[in-house]
């Protein structure tokens, strides 16, 4: 008897249409943002082409916007291994996942470490599911300080600002 089919979800399917969308922007050097704001003007004018579910957009405009701090924080915790030696699509399924533990509040930790490892059950390696599980099972244990900063911060007024704007 085989196993029972997981149901795939609108946001599990977002995430997937994410990693490849991001692994394209990587292999055609172009910032995730402009591809997904292309793929977006490419749906509407042509209705052959999937529309982009907004997930997906928020996820690739995240990614894009704070790509430096999450392969940071991704090689930070690579044991004898460096980020370019990963595969892209691991790449990828790693930034989307430490995204969405340090942004995506509405996303349980567990979650988003879950879709993370499914992801890379479904496109990747045999290895890489297990070696996802192990980095992001160490980037977990930081998020909440990470979100909590990132709140005081939003919550601070900047002093070189003047009130009112």
């Amino acid at each position: 008897m085989a196993a029972p089919q997981k149901k795939l979800g609108a946001r599990h399917k977002a995430r997937k249409r994410a990693v490849d969308l991001l692994f394209e922007a990587e292999a055609r050097d172009i910032d995730p943002a402009v591809l997904v704001t292309e793929r977006i003007e490419l749906s509407i004018a042509d209705d052959q082409v999937a529309p982009v579910n907004p997930y997906t957009a928020t996820i690739l405009n995240g990614v894009a916007d704070d790509l430096d701090r999450l392969d940071g924080t991704i090689e930070s915790y690579l044991q004898e291994w460096t980020l370019e030696r990963l595969p892209a699509v691991d790449r990828a399924i790693l930034r989307i996942a430490v995204w969405e533990l340090f942004h995506a509040t509405d996303v349980p930790p567990v979650v988003a470490v879950d879709e993370a490892v499914e992801l890379a059950k479904a496109l990747s390696t045999d290895d890489s599911p297990g070696f996802i599980n192990g980095v992001l099972g160490q980037i977990v244990l930081v998020a909440p300080q990470v979100r909590a900063a990132a709140a005081a911060t939003a919550s601070t007024p900047d002093p070189d600002v003047p009130a009112g704007e």
